[in-house]
């Protein structure tokens, strides 16, 4: 057993992953990727039926997309002023209760300006929770909190995705929007416990003092006894953005904008696509997904603390180019449901495998710069595919959509092949 394996054997047997804090965290997740989940698809299909088309199902997403873009940067500003209860509850409110409006009034202006809020909201609730996640994390396992904390946002949408799809269709829109509402809600007496503030350097939520606990290899920029920031030294400067200029940090980042790029197309076109074919063969598709997601989100985790996350990029990767080639044959229920599975699987290990990379190539200092560079090219890239799908498919059909979308990840192969190859440089 080599010595980082070592360390990481003993750390992983001595500290414990679930504390109260981290617990409420999660709970606080759950409640507020519920209320993100359910409406996912459902808003794109209530503006299409609503006379929008797939442009307006598209600008649905991306309008939410958008908005969440903006948001982020702002959230370590706020957490700083706010603290974490205050600024998680406000972004708790905004994903659930702008949706109860929709029972009121119907119009397609109405419904972009409820997808605006709810993306502020998402921003909110991401970044903190990211960022907050990494730091709670134990000696040793900060991948597998980090894929604790996936499972907490990939759970949702396991009951979520498919539900409001199959609700809609049953009972209609309204009920679908409150009870959208009402999940949000609930989730609020748990941001109580949370921790008030940010940590700061001398004062780690973990009890950490000085920022090595959870660095027990020393791999995140502890350096002869003090902190080098990996970002000042490649000339990044500070500030919520800080990071996206660190070039160890570009790779990662493509990555997983070109992965939710896919699920951006995923979510809100598939049910769509699957339009007058085998009866809930969109809900069940979508069911298969969001459950082999956290899976693998949590899996990649346990990977990674032990043998490295850049060692999978390459074929997660791989497995969402395949899942999304695979609905070339929309035709067939088999393959639909197979490529559901290599898409969840390949989807849920980048998310894991970018994030965690990230932040170990950053010191503590940087993880809320990290949170926000990862949920901006996560967002992002699901805007972007949901509004460029959207444009492209009124040219080409669903199928040639869906294979244009799988020619693009296939690119994203390369700049995987050569983060593993600067990994093995670096610790050879």
């Amino acid at each position: 057993m080599n010595a980082r394996a070592a360390r990481t054997a003993a750390a992983t047997g001595t500290s414990r992953l679930l504390t109260r804090p981290m617990l409420l965290l999660l709970v606080a997740s759950v409640g507020g990727m519920g209320g993100f989940y359910l409406l996912l698809s459902v808003l794109p299909l209530y503006a299409a039926t609503a006379g929008g088309g797939g442009v307006g199902a598209g600008l649905t997403t991306g309008a939410m997309m958008l908005a969440t873009v903006l948001a982020e940067p702002a959230v370590p500003w706020a957490l700083a002023r706010f603290g974490h209860r205050a600024v998680v509850g406000a972004g708790l409110l905004l994903l659930g209760l702008p949706s109860a409006v929709l029972c009121l009034w119907s119009s397609f202006p109405l419904t972009l300006g409820v997808c605006l809020a709810r993306g502020v909201g998402l921003g909110i609730v991401v970044v903190a929770g990211t960022a907050l996640a990494a730091e709670l994390a134990p000696p040793g396992r900060r991948s597998e909190s980090l894929g604790l904390y996936g499972v907490s946002l990939g759970v949702p949408s396991v009951l979520g995705l498919p539900a409001g799809v199959w609700l809609s269709d049953r009972l209609g829109f309204e009920p679908v929007f409150l009870l959208t509402a009402a999940l949000t809600l609930l989730a609020l007496p748990a941001v109580a416990g949370l921790p008030a503030r940010r940590a700061t350097r001398g004062e780690r939520l973990s009890g950490d003092p000085d920022g090595r606990k959870g660095d027990p290899d020393g791999r995140n920029g502890e350096l002869g006894g003090r902190t080098e920031d990996p970002g000042a030294r490649n000339g990044a400067p500070d500030g919520p953005l800080g990071a996206a200029v660190n070039r160890s940090l570009v790779r990662p980042t493509l990555i997983l904008g070109a992965a939710t790029f896919a699920s951006g197309v995923l979510v809100t076109f598939l049910p769509l696509a699957l339009l007058g074919g085998p009866s809930h063969l969109a809900v069940v598709a979508l069911l298969v997904q969001a459950s082999v997601a956290p899976l693998a989100r949590w899996g990649a985790g346990w990977w990674g603390d032990r043998h490295g996350s850049s060692s999978l990029l390459l074929p997660a990767v791989l497995a969402v180019a395949l899942g999304t080639a695979g609905l070339v044959r929309l035709e067939s229920p088999v393959m639909v449901i197979v490529s559901m599975v290599l898409f969840g699987a390949g989807f849920g290990a980048v998310q894991n495998l970018t994030l965690a990379t990230m932040f170990e190539r950053v010191p503590r200092s940087g993880f809320g710069r990290v949170s926000v560079v990862w949920n901006l090219a996560f967002d992002a890239g699901m805007g972007l595919g949901a509004v460029g799908f959207g444009l492209l498919i009124d040219r080409t059909g669903y199928p040639w959509g869906f294979a244009v979308t799988a020619v693009l990840l296939l690119a994203v192969l390369v700049p995987a092949w050569h983060d593993r190859r600067y990994v093995q440089a670096e610790t050879t």
